[in-house]
């Protein structure tokens, strides 16, 4: 087991990745003080461990308040977030009453946000079951849900008491989920650490083949990656922002298709390669740099090209992006491979992005 931690003072918290930890009562104990315990989980989720995790919290003496929400980007909303506190109010919570999110980034991130709403503030814990939200999601706080005009544009910044990150899981993933979850994987190396970016390259057959030592490294280097970010600047008041690359592009292809069309990770993994397109345009990275980008995402198996919006629909979700300050699109971009920066872009050059990133051939794997 690799245990890492998030540095935030009296806030700090473990990150634990390793084989087999969602059997293991001595990670969950800790953080259990109340009664009853809200287990928030999804319908695909439930059948593979949801049995197991409600009877390790059953174990240690409490109540289990079992919230199974229907699975999906579609249903990151008000609708679903209310299923969490209609079983919390019925089934008795109270205070001290802790939420354990079993899912992916949705039920983390929806999940988070109903802890830190129901009674201002309940303990909350973070057993992350997909490989986005090991490497991403399930680390740094941001909780929320969506709005048909943006994505994430509803929630909070509320940190749990641990992450339990239980390798095992990604065994269980659909090929499709695993590639989504290696876009978070590529973009790490791609703003902070340009020799874990080569790793990713020398390595992305075994994470494709889900090696249990590639993966297991990935997701240990993105969270000491993400993890450090994180206590430099919890809030996204500065240099937190970079963890955004392609995400711009990325929200943007997500609310324009409908959200559960893409993935996160497939609309991620094409935003990098347009805001990769967008910094060599900028004149900060070379084209080899780019074609590298290019040709790792489509060996992780994310599009490389995006849909047709339309210049107008582009613009105008771009602009209702949280990153945007007063109608003006600021976008996550590569000074170099391995760093980023924020920063506006010529309207010239982000329209021959847009226009090159939908017509653009596919790059062979």
């Amino acid at each position: 087991m690799h245990d890492l931690r998030v540095e935030l003072g009296e806030r700090s918290y473990p990150i634990h990745i390793g084989a087999g930890l969602i059997g293991r009562a001595e990670l969950f104990a800790p953080h259990l003080g109340g009664k009853s315990v809200a287990l928030v989980t999804n319908t695909t989720v439930d059948p593979l461990y949801g049995a197991k995790v409600e009877a390790l919290l059953k174990s240690l003496g409490k109540k289990v308040i079992k919230v199974v929400l229907p699975d999906g980007e579609a249903y990151k909303n008000w609708e679903t977030l209310n299923l969490i506190f209609d079983a919390m109010l019925s089934g008795g919570a109270d205070r001290k009453t802790a939420v354990v999110a079993l899912g992916g980034g949705v039920v983390g991130d929806m999940a988070g946000f109903a802890a830190a709403s129901f009674m201002r503030g309940v303990p909350f814990i973070q057993v992350p079951t997909t490989l986005l939200s090991q490497v991403d999601s399930s680390v740094g706080g941001k909780t929320g849900i969506n709005h048909p005009l943006g994505k994430n544009m509803i929630g909070s910044f509320y940190q749990p008491l641990a992450v339990i990150a239980d390798t095992d899981t990604l065994k269980t993933l659909p090929p499709r989920e695993l590639a989504a979850g290696l876009a978070e994987v590529i973009k790490h190396g791609a703003i902070a650490d340009a020799e874990f970016f080569a790793w990713v390259e020398d390595n992305i057959g075994a994470l494709n083949a889900c090696d249990t030592q590639a993966l297991s490294h990935a997701v240990k280097r993105s969270c000491e990656i993400k993890a450090g970010v994180v206590a430099q600047d919890e809030r996204e008041t500065g240099s937190r922002a970079t963890l955004n690359f392609g995400h711009t592009f990325g929200h943007t292809i997500e609310a324009g298709m409908g959200y559960g069309e893409w993935l996160h990770g497939e609309a991620v993994g094409c935003g990098m390669v347009m805001g990769g397109d967008l910094s060599r345009r900028m004149g900060w990275i070379s084209a080899g740099d780019l074609a590298r980008i290019r040709k790792l995402v489509a060996a992780a198996h994310l599009p490389v090209v995006a849909p047709d919006l339309g210049r107008e629909l582009w613009l105008a979700l771009m602009r209702g992006d949280k990153k945007s300050e007063g109608g003006e699109i600021r976008f996550v971009l590569l000074s170099k491979l391995g760093r980023a920066v924020m920063a506006t872009a010529p309207q010239d050059a982000l329209d021959a992005t847009l226009a090159d990133g939908v017509r653009a051939a596919p790059v062979e794997a």
